[in-house]
């Protein structure tokens, strides 16, 4: 068995019928690669790819295509788990410590086609995402990984440290540098095992708009919402900026997710105080659990 780390980074490419909910945001063919985890042909990916996928497959370095089929996915780190369906017969890598990496270490993130990129730590901090999503501290790596998605993020004793998620770009002494972000394989640890047996964590659902949202001036603005999620039901519209939740005032992306999932569980009802078109008014939300819209995997 090979133990270049190469060859323990395999191509996924999964597929989603159209009617998924997710289709018409992430689309119905994703690729990207994923990190086998033990020797068992397990492998760690971003959760993105396989949400609601009905076919996974997997294709090793040596070119041979290997189906796979769900094992779990986690909405609030990020991380997705499928299990091959046959032998990999690849190498596992090893988790590291994503917490012990620091700014300037030098690391390498490769994908399922071999492309590895020589990279830095260049930040680790919070990280708020338009979908309602966040991480108190994600890492950051330049230069960027072309083929980012579900790639692996390696540290200098090949140990793996994180999960790629995306390409962003970071103003740096007036120039705008591509990065990527990366999901901390620390986060795994924990809920490694509830996935393995469950499919899912085992935390309570934290309370979902469907909205996609934007920071403008330590405000949040509307850039989108779900259809027939419960913030297209309660009539949130694109550019709509929402100024408060339940008569406390929101500062910034970051500071709105904190306060929306402090509103457990799941079905919780608030208001929010929104500005449209010069108007403030208020208005009432129900949220939901952002699995229940979603089609289930077939977990084996």
């Amino acid at each position: 068995m090979s133990t270049n780390p190469r060859h323990s980074v395999v191509a996924l490419r999964a597929h989603v019928p159209e009617t998924a909910f997710t289709a018409s945001t992430l689309g119905t063919l994703r690729e990207g690669s994923g990190a086998v985890i033990n020797d068992k042909g397990l492998v760690v990916t971003i959760g993105y790819l396989v949400t609601e996928a009905e076919e996974v497959w997997l294709t090793t370095h040596d070119e041979r295509v290997v189906p796979a089929h769900i094992v779990g996915i986690d909405q609030v780190t990020g991380f997705g788990l499928v299990q091959a369906m046959g032998d990999l017969d690849l190498p596992a890598l090893r988790l590291g410590s994503s917490a012990g990496a620091r700014v300037s270490d030098i690391g390498r993130i490769i994908d399922g086609e071999g492309e590895e990129v020589l990279n830095e730590i260049v930040a680790r901090q919070e990280f708020a995402g338009y979908w309602e999503y966040m991480l108190d501290e994600a890492i950051f790596t330049s230069p960027f990984h072309p083929s980012w998605g579900g790639a692996a993020l390696l540290d200098e004793s090949d140990n793996l440290i994180g999960i790629g998620s995306l390409r962003l770009q970071m103003l740096h002494a007036g120039d705008t540098t591509d990065i990527n972000m990366v999901v901390p394989i620390d986060l795994l640890k924990p809920i490694l095992d509830d996935l393995l047996t469950t499919g899912h964590a085992a935390r309570e659902a934290r309370p979902w708009l469907g909205v996609f949202s934007a920071e403008r001036n330590n405000g949040v603005v509307v850039m989108n919402v779900s259809d027939g999620g419960p913030a297209d039901t309660a009539g949130l519209k694109s550019g709509d900026i929402i100024s408060e939740l339940d008569g406390e005032e929101i500062e910034g992306l970051g500071d709105f997710y904190r306060k929306l999932w402090a509103k457990a569980p799941a079905g919780s009802e608030f208001s929010l105080r929104i500005v449209r078109s010069g108007r403030e008014s208020w208005v009432r939300v129900k949220t939901a659990d952002r699995n229940d819209f979603l089609v289930k995997p077939q977990l084996q």
